[in-house]
């Protein structure tokens, strides 16, 4: 392409325009996955959504062939059902609408689609579904889900290091930082509280996901939010932002 598209979401350009992206070849589609849940009294049960929409648009402007879907904005998320306003969503939806989308793509000529979550919750669906979606589809459409959300918090982790505070997961440091970056209008920050004080592991998230967020942490918050900056939630968006797509180079397979 001798010029890079100034819009990369789907939803704001017209069908000409999409035409005109795909014939110019950029055949890659993004779909993030968000949610719609808790994030304890400081910030919007939007955080997902909102991170996961930013996070498809910095992870297609780093590949350079990709458009980005509209966010799902409904997730997995009956672990934070105790607590108002949190929707969820059965995995066999969410991966409906995943493979509703995809067939849609492939009709179109779209050749490979990245799915990610910006929500933990839905990551045992995505652990399953590349295989699940590629029996279904056409095989000229390249499936690739990043579903490593031990290496999401870690980036966190790298990025928080120098600060002491705790990252749990879920409306800590981190995402109370990206939402200072991406919409500090919706931070409450008279209401930030620590909250469970315990590294986010695979057998804290196995207790999360089995008995609820609220049976472990009353006031919704895993990890301390105290620290937070948009300096250091511009620093976790990009930080994932090149996981995701470093993932996506490494396991295209080359177009034909």
């Amino acid at each position: 392409m001798e010029e890079r598209m100034s819009e990369l979401r789907i939803e704001h350009l017209t069908s000409p325009e999409v035409a005109d992206a795909l014939a110019s070849g950029m055949r890659t589609a993004i779909l993030p996955l968000g949610a719609t849940e808790q994030h304890g009294a400081h910030l919007p049960l939007s955080v997902d959504s909102d991170h996961a929409d930013r996070l498809g648009v910095l992870v297609a402007e780093r590949l350079g062939d990709a458009l980005v879907l509209p966010t799902v904005r409904l997730g997995c998320s009956a672990h934070h059902l105790g607590f108002p306003g949190t929707l969820s969503v059965r995995p066999e939806t969410l991966e409906a609408i995943c493979f509703d989308c995809c067939e849609s793509l492939a009709v179109h000529g779209f050749r490979r689609v990245l799915i990610f979550s910006a929500h933990i919750g839905n990551y045992p669906l995505l652990s399953e579904i590349e295989a699940k979606l590629s029996s279904r589809l056409p095989a000229e459409l390249d499936v690739v889900a990043f579903a490593d959300s031990a290496a999401v918090l870690d980036a966190w982790r790298t990025a928080v290091a120098d600060l002491g505070s705790q990252v749990g997961g879920h409306a800590d440091v981190a995402e109370s930082s990206i939402m200072l970056a991406l919409r500090p209008e919706s931070v409450r920050a008279d209401r930030v509280a620590p909250g469970l004080a315990e590294p986010m592991d695979d057998a804290l998230l196995a207790r999360v996901l089995t008995g609820g967020v609220k049976a472990v942490a009353p006031n919704g918050v895993l990890g301390d939010p105290r620290g937070m900056s948009s300096d250091l939630g511009f620093a976790c968006l990009s930080a994932v932002a090149n996981l995701l797509a470093e993932h996506a180079a490494a396991r295209y397979r080359p177009l034909t």
